[in-house]
């Protein structure tokens, strides 16, 4: 197929309604969701921890890139590849350094997205609870059941 073919193909695809799509989207198109959908600090809290857990791995494997170097000393007299280990080394290292910061940021902001949904789920429901004590129901007309 040549170029100018390939290319009116994926045009017609495209105006076709070949769009992007989740890969958990039955059929085409849009579809409206359950409106189920529940958040809890739990759950928030628990991403938190498992990025806390990846941050861990990476703390442990930056420990071992270390241990590993230090048997290399200042990157050996003169051998060109020693010296180029040496880059990859450092340029590993600031990887990983940057990496645990970030599981560090992650962790921190949804621990902190977990007590903003707690608090406002907690905010949300005082306001009608006030609202209930404000406006009380009042008792229904015709007299009580059972009452003759």
């Amino acid at each position: 197929m040549s170029w100018d073919e390939e290319w009116a193909a994926l045009k017609r695809e495209a105006a076709d309604g070949g769009g992007m799509q989740l890969a958990s989207a039955g059929g085409g198109g849009w579809q409206g969701g359950s409106g189920d959908l529940r958040s809890t600090k739990s759950v928030w809290s628990g991403a938190g921890r498992e990025v806390q857990g990846l941050r861990g791995d990476i703390k442990k494997a930056l420990t071992k890139l270390e241990d590993e170097q230090r048997g290399l000393g200042a990157g050996g007299s003169g051998v060109q590849s020693a010296a180029a280990q040496q880059e990859a080394y450092h340029s590993w290292k600031r990887y990983l350094d940057a990496m645990s910061g970030r599981c560090s940021a992650l962790q921190a902001q949804l621990e902190k997205a977990a007590d903003h949904l707690e608090k406002n789920d907690q905010a949300v429901r005082s306001s009608f609870d006030r609202l209930s004590d404000r406006y009380k129901d009042t008792p229904g007309v015709g007299g009580r059941r059972g009452e003759k």
